[in-house]
């Protein structure tokens, strides 16, 4: 019998809705589902595929625990948590809770249960541990909103939909379909843009699929965007082309004398970009009715991270475009959060090994390794990684395997057994996605439209199996001495109280009065996660507020609604969103002012030969998706891609093998020559990498290309953010002898071994409980 249900599509940032036709617990077809408010019928590759990824059969349905022999075998449930709690709490008796490190991946936006109990467990396990795909990603632009409006979550996000004008940077949401911008079908969006008489320019090292629509595609040396973008902004001063910043910001006289140094002819050299095309750039921006300047993974992840994200959101307030209809605006999710007490600061705390300093309450990914494997008070003995493949997340693939072999403890809440969870202790496996609610915590507060949806779960739970709530609450109960076999739902319980007790504490709150207990038995919900949902939904800026707005959103308005409930377009609310101490934008942050010197001493520095950049794929999800059989092949392989000139140069056809040389590692992988891509730039995808022995990735296995990070550096960081180099990275580019061997992507030992290394089972600590 065949019934369908709608849901939200948690494979990337678009948040689509689908519409599934489903024949018993199997997925028949999957379509855009063309009544929901926010995506109205999009569809991409990998979306489509949602019934391949719910029903991989390498999907674990069993938690894992390494046995005395050093083999992960499937266990119970009540083996796995306790197997975990062993040496969780054991680690923290003996070593102190610095031993204990917490590692999430980028899932943690696509869920609906892990942002939930992710404060509570770091705050409760009590380690400055904290790492994340954060310091891989996103981190510099957090870091820049932070110092600028006092919340690194206010990110200005470009009104699409209303703009004139859209300048894009090391951005290619033609194929990612945006990031750290929730935009359902951006293409149609980028189209309608220029149909509507709007402009769109690419700056990018990559003549990408979303430049190859663009009205302008200016090439540029990977790494050098804050050179260019401070060219911008000194045309813009020089030209009298500044708009009206507004009331609300500080700081543009000294953002002008930092721009002195850096006229159009002095960059135009390091960019690869003309001075007349960079004043152009600038005029054209300043010149448009209404315009939006936007960088991501290309600017993010780079030397000047932090500088090129800062940088892009000057441009948008020296045009008089931030907090503006058809300019950036800020999202606003309908959930409440936890509301920041205190303005951002950065360097709270520090890594013990290099002293890198805290950013949102993180340390840098790219020192955990240093963390693991050096002795001392404090060196990191047990990690907890959810949803996260760190072993080909992270720079230096081979160090970070090498670590992770050498850890006492590590437990994975993770489907897969792939090149992280290899190496775990125990493996605690979520449901299928079906089997899961889903509302978008996080991506929410990144739309470009004001809007709520709630997918309920689409098919039961098997009897005895938790649910993803479920385990990450008892992991957050083992975290606070609770163990293992607490009463879950406890936790949630005590996160409503906290959440009301806040609520009633607020200046003016017209809860102050009420009884918790009354508020509390307003809340409905079939679990304890779906109750905390329903009390941020009424909390929030369109809820019922408890009953005082009969007409407001809970949860049960979204049960009810399975297309979602819109609220209208964004409007402006700069005033709402800031928290700096002034309560104004800091145009010039001091920390970013600071770092100013370094980037100008890149005017003078030597080009590199060759210099390596990621690229976006549109059928892949970083490692995800590699072992789903519908999305390989076609554009999705692991190739490197090189200029046409440079190959025929180096003697390099298509298909031949290339040999690229990193700091810390070589790499052989086919070449596509290809005349998209600046001469001494290299393009390869990132998340592959999957030949590593003790794996059960069927299909992946069979195409498993080789890892990025098996090039990168660990220690060459935008020292503001802590985020590795991916972007403009130096390498060593030679043609290959098809009869030599390719080296090794991982440690030969863990290559030539017939199982994950030997690491002491839980066992092997009798004192522990």
């Amino acid at each position: 019998m065949t019934r369908t249900a709608h849901r939200t599509c948690p494979l990337c940032e678009a948040t689509c809705g689908l519409t599934l036709t489903l024949d018993g617990d199997h997925v028949t077809t999957v379509r855009g589902n063309r009544d929901d408010v926010f995506s109205r019928g999009y569809l991409c590759p990998k979306g489509a595929s949602l019934g391949q990824f719910d029903e991989d059969p390498d999907r674990l349905t069993a938690p894992l625990v390494r046995g005395a022999d050093g083999e992960l075998a499937e266990a119970t449930w009540a083996e796995a948590f306790a197997a975990a709690e062993r040496g969780i709490t054991g680690t923290i008796e003996r070593h102190g809770r610095d031993a204990v490190a917490v590692y999430t991946g980028n899932p943690v936006i696509h869920t609906l249960a892990i942002p939930l109990y992710l404060t509570v467990l770091r705050e409760k396990l009590g380690t400055r541990n904290i790492y994340s795909t954060t310091t891989l990603d996103t981190m510099p632009k957090n870091v820049a909103c932070g110092l600028m409006f006092g919340d690194p979550l206010a990110t200005p996000l470009p009104d699409i939909d209303r703009t004139s004008h859209l300048l894009v940077l090391g951005a290619n949401p033609a194929e990612s379909n945006g990031s750290m911008w929730t935009v359902p079908n951006l293409p149609g969006r980028l189209k309608a843009l220029r149909a509507r008489g709007g402009r769109l320019v690419v700056v990018d090292p990559r003549r990408t699929r979303t430049a190859q629509s663009a009205d302008q595609h200016v090439p540029i040396r990977p790494g050098t965007d804050p050179l260019l973008l401070f060219g911008m902004v000194h045309t813009l001063f020089a030209e009298g082309l500044v708009g009206d910043p507004g009331p609300l910001v500080d700081g543009v006289a000294e953002v002008r004398a930092l721009a002195v140094q850096f006229p159009p002819e002095a960059v135009a050299p390091v960019c690869g970009v003309d001075a007349g095309t960079v004043r152009e750039l600038a005029r054209d921006l300043a010149a448009a009715p209404a315009a939006a300047v936007y960088g991501r993974l290309g600017t993010c992840t780079t030397e000047f991270g932090a500088l090129t994200s800062w940088l892009v959101d000057v441009l948008n307030v020296l045009t008089g475009n931030l907090d503006r209809p058809g300019g950036v605006l800020f999202g606003q999710a309908a959930h409440a959060m936890r509301p920041q007490t205190e303005p951002y600061r950065v360097g709270r705390w520090h890594s013990r090994v290099r002293g890198l300093p805290e950013t949102s309450g993180e340390l840098p990914t790219a020192t955990l390794a240093d963390e693991i494997e050096t002795p001392g008070d404090g060196q990191v003995r047990a990690m907890i990684a959810i949803a996260g493949n760190v072993a080909l997340a992270a720079p230096n693939t081979a160090r970070m395997e090498r670590a992770l072999a050498g850890l006492d403890v590590l437990v994975c809440v993770d489907p897969y057994l792939n090149e992280t969870s290899r190496h775990a202790s125990v493996v605690l496996p979520p449901p299928r996605l079906l089997q899961s609610p889903h509302y978008d915590v996080i991506l929410g507060m990144r739309a470009i439209e004001k809007y709520a949806r709630y997918s309920p779960a689409a098919l039961p739970l098997p009897a005895g199996r938790p649910s993803e709530a479920e385990i990450l609450a008892r992991i957050v109960q083992i975290a606070a001495g609770e163990g293992a076999f607490a009463d879950p739902d406890a936790v949630d319980v005590r996160l409503i109280d906290v959440m009301i007790r806040g609520a009633q504490r607020r200046p003016g709150s017209p809860f102050a009065q009420r009884d918790p207990a009354e508020l509390k038995a307003l809340l409905t919900g079939a679990t304890g996660i779906e109750r905390r949902l329903d009390l941020m939904l009424r909390l929030g800026p369109f809820g019922d507020a408890l009953g005082l707005r009969p007409s407001g959103l809970t949860l049960r308005a979204l049960e009810q609604a399975p297309n979602g409930i819109g609220f209208g377009p964004l409007e402006p609310r700069l005033a709402e969103v800031l928290k700096t101490a002034s309560g104004h934008v800091d145009l010039c942050p001091a920390p970013i002012a600071a770092d100013v010197p370094r980037l100008a001493a890149r005017l003078t520095a030597p080009p590199d030969e060759f210099v390596l950049i990621a690229r976006r794929q549109l059928k892949s999800v970083n490692s995800w998706s590699h072992n789903v059989r519908s999305l390989a092949g076609g554009s999705n392989r692991c190739v490197a891609l090189i200029n046409a000139t440079d190959a025929e140069r180096l003697g390099i056809a298509a298909g031949d093998p290339v040999r690229i040389e990193g700091k810390h590692g070589t790499v052989v992988v086919p070449a596509e020559p290809t005349s998209d891509l600046m001469p001494g730039v290299v393009s390869m995808p990132y998340g592959w990498g999957h030949d590593r022995p003790g794996t059960r990735l069927s299909h992946a296995s069979q195409d498993p290309g080789v890892s990025l990070n098996s090039l990168t550096d660990e220690y060459t960081l935008d020292p503001l953010s802590g985020t590795p180099v991916f972007n403009g990275l130096p390498i060593r580019l030679t043609r290959a002898d098809p009869h030599v061997p390719s080296p090794p992507s991982a440690p030969a030992s863990a290559l030539t071994a017939t199982s994950a290394p030997r690491r002491p089972s839980l066992e092997d600590h009798p004192a522990l409980p």
